[in-house]
């Protein structure tokens, strides 16, 4: 999908992103604000009496406790917990969890949501995005995409994602994707990578990783971090290990695995590397990644509507090898942008193979896997791949709080007799009551806190308005296939 060598942006300075959330029609005064000043003195927050699903193994389940949050940290997990002055979140007869954590995003895209729905294969969602719109992008389209993800994305518990950002083309489209991930308030990890198609700055992408990383990303406890998209290529994966970035990668396939075995006996593989998709791998790839420590994130989605590969997701092949993965969206151009609904098509995807080859007499056939399993893959072991397992991805007392609380009083989950089976296996985005992310709350009583949706949809407009003139895209609302004005 990639060639070997693609440069994308350079640095950044101060002065140029205070330029740009200057000139950024949508952002609201209330987010900015607590975005620049996170170290603020603010009130304690005590969410009560809830069911407290953790995923930490020292802090178990709790069928009603009290999490207390101070700053940006989860400062204590109990039956019952007093705090003088602290916001309280009443969560009886609620299911409090770690946020979701989404391990391969393209935030980019968020305003061709749906462009391309009944498209059938990867050379479909290619027409539809990358030889197409992504051409045109501007930089406030690059922001317009990112931020409309982000505010998705914490819409339906998901708190943290990786940013697999593969449409840099200038400065000015890296400055305003990095912008609208803090604006925001969403953990990120932002992985610039290179366009497949269309005009861009190719010239300086080594020199300009460096200087990205030096003028945006020195504060290693903030939000939003940095890796690195690449390709499957040894090359690249060198200049990101020389500035000790993480190295995301979309692999698949049987070219890629063919190309592993020579990866690694030059050293190339190892720990730092993230595998997006890994459909269609052969077991001599899957070893390579097990014993290296790569770490990986499977499609539930995503593999079986672009036909990638065989169409089926790699999570089998993972847990088969001793790989935990991480789950993923991938992209939003033809479905929802939710991990409930990866959760569940993991879940039956797995145990309708496992089954029917048990029925068809397979000794061998794995055993189902259960709410636990897909829950863990959404929340730590989605950590884990991102790199941030010590930060996120479970409630335990001295990590980063980020936190979603489930309303298991409305009428779709009421009542509940299973917190796992609640969430993984009923819950949905409209049951997601309350987000927390570093300690700052942003959605509550099922709205985004400090949002202008009246602007968003506005600045959103104006950006579909123009990226469909651009590509002579005329939008059908009943259409069966993609098309552009010939």
């Amino acid at each position: 999908m990639y060639p070997t060598r693609r440069s994308f942006l350079a640095g950044i300075s101060a002065a140029t992103v205070a330029a740009v959330a200057t000139e950024t029609p949508i952002l609201n005064s209330e987010v900015r604000a607590s975005v620049k000043r996170p170290n603020a003195k603010k009130r304690p927050i005590l969410i009560k009496g809830g069911t407290i699903l953790s995923m930490d193994a020292k802090t178990g389940g709790h069928a009603k406790g009290d999490v207390l949050v101070e700053g940006s940290l989860i400062r204590a997990i109990a039956p019952e917990i007093e705090a003088a002055d602290a916001d309280i979140i009443d969560a009886a007869g609620k299911i409090v969890i770690p946020g979701f954590v989404d391990t391969h995003r393209h935030a980019w895209e968020g305003q061709l949501r749906r462009v391309n729905s009944n498209s059938a294969d990867l050379h479909d969602y290619l027409e539809g995005t990358h030889l197409s719109f992504a051409t045109k992008y501007r930089p406030e389209d690059m922001y317009v995409g990112n931020y409309l993800t982000s505010l998705g994305c914490i819409d339906a518990g998901i708190t943290t994602i990786i940013d697999n950002s593969h449409n840099s083309r200038s400065i000015d489209h890296a400055r305003a994707a990095i912008e609208a991930l803090r604006t925001s308030g969403i953990r990120a990890v932002h992985a610039p990578g290179a366009p497949l198609a269309g005009t861009w700055q190719e010239d300086s992408w080594y020199k300009d990783l460096e200087a990205l990383q030096k003028e945006q990303f020195g504060d290693e406890d903030a939000l939003v971090t940095m890796a690195m998209m690449t390709a499957p290529d040894p090359e690249q994966w060198a200049v990101g290990r020389k500035l000790g970035l993480d190295l995301v990668t979309e692999f698949f396939g049987k070219e890629m695995s063919d190309l592993l075995p020579g990866f690694h006996k030059g050293g190339a593989v190892g720990k730092d590397n993230i595998f997006n998709h890994c459909t269609g791998l052969n077991d001599e790839a899957w070893r390579i990644i097990a014993g290296s420590g790569v770490r990986v994130n499977v499609c539930p989605r995503s593999d079986a509507h672009w036909a990638l590969e065989g169409g089926f997701f790699g999570y089998q092949d993972a847990i088969d090898h001793g790989v935990r993965p991480g789950f993923s969206v991938d992209n939003e151009s033809a479905y929802s942008g939710d991990m409930f609904m990866e959760m569940r098509m993991a879940l039956y995807l797995q145990r309708s193979a496992a089954q029917r080859r048990k029925f068809s007499g397979d000794k061998a056939a794995p055993n189902p896997i259960g709410m636990r399993d897909v829950l863990r893959a959404a929340t730590i072991d989605g950590a884990r791949v991102a790199g941030l397992a010590d930060r996120t991805g479970s409630l335990a007392e001295g990590k980063e709080a980020d936190i979603v609380v489930i309303n298991a009083n409305d009428v779709n989950l009421y009542p509940s007799s299973n917190a796992l089976g609640t969430v993984a296996g009923a819950a949905e985005r409209s049951n997601v009551e309350t987000v927390i992310i570093g300690g700052t709350i942003r959605k509550r009583e099922g709205k985004l806190a400090g949002v202008d949706m009246a602007k968003v949809r506005e600045a959103t407009e104006r950006s579909r308005e123009y990226l469909f003139d651009a590509v002579g895209f005329k939008q059908d609302m009943f259409a069966e296939e993609f098309a552009l004005e010939k």
